[in-house]
């Protein structure tokens, strides 16, 4: 069953979604689905009430704190984890929406009133569950599409990370900020990053968990959660069968440290990208990062619950956090250090081994999204444009190295929010803290030419917890990658993607089924291919299957529209 919360404003006509367990009456709270103890905590004071989903840092004592303050947004702030607090108090309830965007959240404006969730795919019946096709084509045409007043459904609108939600009794709601970056030396935000990043995956472990094990991102959090774990860490790393050695099967060997226990997964011709799994891919609220790798996801899943697990953590979102493209470089300009700015374009382009002037005019122009990361092209399967942004986002090319790190960071968690949907499905908690608010706002508060280097790997990451790992892990630059698995997932597949290529997207009118078609015969062959755009595409097409399959929501005591 999928996990999820919500609400509506005070006095509000009683909603609830089959299935509901009431958490408070007025203002109406509920929560659907399997929630322990350590995912959902409340407190009640005489000044209000106030509960905390998912993990979070904070003590009980700290929880019922937060209660009794009149705003709560400072402390909020200072606790790791990845979760949302509501907080109600005479006349009003505040929803704090997280800072990093790893815990969404969507509202419906109905008959009777604002309802709230913490899933667009539950609340989507009480907007009449059409999916947006606008905002299809903007995920197809690049993910990070400023579409920030959109969800995958029509009129279930999102609410915009770090934001205070306040609902009143005359149906009043307003969206105010809450959440912002601080400014520190760069030594500061590598002790507090170290100290939120161990603190991030102690709040995880009430439970017993499991960790990825391959790259620099993953091997730091097993290494913390081994030390902190009170019960033994299970880390899996996946490897092609019949390679018993090499990539990160090497480096997973060097990290020998108490409390943990190491643990293969041999990648076999069952869990190629594309296959279909054993388990059917469950419904989520937009389409996962995981959709074409389920078959791999779903075998290491089930591997760490054999092992006792009931908790995975990913080192997912450490190279948004800790891997910036130079965007920088707009940021030297501004401030006129022009031989800095200089040279890191010439040590940039060396290391991506392109032409260094295209650069140099971005940064010229303080471009900060074309630093970050070059125009999408257009593939040529994709028929429908992309919709213009909101005319409240302003121009991305005003930006800066901080403003593209915090909406990378926010893109990348609530995509994978729908990976922990997945997870859900199959009884593991799926954790991501490098997503944390906590931990990009420390990332954020560093100096952006701090962060970036042409001579060191993550250099913010490796100042913060490398003395944790071993010096071949300290003095790694890459990690292992599976391209030529899904070269050989679409040749083995290839007569069940070519039959994906003319059903839905196509009769949306988002694409052109022949450009895709040649696109699946190359990428069988080996031929290089644009695999994120292509990905998203096949993604966005499975998403839309398993919509059909699943029974939408039932809500009582609301009118749908």
């Amino acid at each position: 069953m999928l996990r999820w919360f919500g609400g509506s404003a005070p006095g509000a006509p009683a909603a609830l979604p089959d299935d509901a367990r009431t958490v408070w009456n007025d203002p109406p709270l509920w929560a659907v689905g399997n929630w322990p103890a350590h995912l959902l905590r409340t407190a009640e004071t005489d000044t209000g009430r106030i509960a905390v989903f998912g993990s979070c840092s904070a003590s009980d004592n700290d929880v019922a704190h937060a209660a009794n303050l009149n705003d709560p947004a400072p402390l909020l702030g200072r606790w790791a984890g990845s979760f949302t607090a509501v907080r109600t108090h005479p006349g009003a309830v505040d929803v704090f929406t997280d800072g990093a965007h790893a815990c969404p959240l969507y509202t419906v404006t109905t008959p009777q009133g604002l309802v709230w969730g913490s899933s667009a795919l539950a609340l989507a019946p009480l907007a009449g569950s059409q999916v947006d096709t606008e905002w299809l084509a903007a995920y197809l045409w690049d993910k990070r599409a400023p579409v920030t007043d959109r969800s995958p459904w029509k009129n279930v609108a999102p609410v915009r990370p770090g934001r205070r939600l306040t609902l009143t009794p005359d149906g009043r709601a307003a969206a105010t900020p809450w959440w912002s970056p601080s400014t520190r030396t760069y030594a500061e935000a590598v002790a507090r990053l170290r100290h939120l990043l161990t603190e991030s995956v102690r709040a995880r472990t009430a439970v017993p968990i499991s960790t990825d094990l391959a790259g620099l991102d993953s091997t730091t959090l097993a290494a913390i959660a081994a030390a902190v774990s009170p019960t033994p860490v299970t880390a899996i790393t996946a490897h092609p069968d019949g390679q018993p050695s090499g990539g990160d099967l090497t480096y997973a060997a060097l990290l020998t440290v108490p409390g943990l226990t190491r643990m293969l997964l041999p990648l076999q011709i069952g869990h190629l990208p594309f296959t279909p799994a054993d388990v059917p891919l469950p419904a989520t609220d937009e389409p996962a990062p995981s959709t074409a790798t389920w078959a791999m996801f779903s075998a290491q899943l089930r591997l760490a619950a054999a092992a006792g697990a009931a908790a995975h953590l990913t080192g997912d979102g450490g190279d948004n956090l800790a891997l910036p493209p130079p965007t920088h470089l707009a940021d030297l300009i501004r401030s006129r250090r022009w031989l800095r700015a200089a040279a890191d374009i010439i040590g940039w382009a060396r290391l991506r081994r392109i032409d260094p002037r295209p650069l140099a005019r971005a940064a010229l122009q303080a471009d900060a999204r074309r630093l970050a990361r070059t125009s999408p092209t257009r593939p040529p399967w994709l028929t429908a444009p992309p919709p213009p942004p909101p005319p409240d986002v302003p121009h991305r090319a005003a930006g800066d190295a901080n403003t593209e790190l915090i909406d990378n960071v926010r893109s990348a968690a609530r995509a994978a929010y729908a990976d922990a949907q997945l997870a859900d499905t199959l009884g593991i908690e799926l954790h991501n803290p490098y997503f944390d608010a906590a931990v990009l706002e420390t990332a954020v508060s560093a100096p952006a030419a701090a962060r970036f280097s042409t001579h060191r790997y993550k250099p913010l990451l490796l100042d913060a917890a490398g003395d944790l790992l071993p010096e071949p892990h300290r003095n790694r630059t890459t990690k292992g990658t599976f391209v030529s698995a899904f070269h050989h997932g679409a040749r083995a597949n290839l007569p069940h993607l070519l039959d994906q290529t003319d059903c839905r997207l196509a009769a949306l009118g988002l694409i052109n089924p022949a450009p895709l078609r040649d696109a699946l015969h190359h990428a069988a062959l080996g031929v290089e291919t644009p695999w994120a755009t292509l990905l998203r595409t096949l993604a966005a097409e499975v998403w839309l299957a398993t919509l059909e399959t699943v029974p939408s929501s039932a809500w009582r005591g609301k009118e749908a529209r």
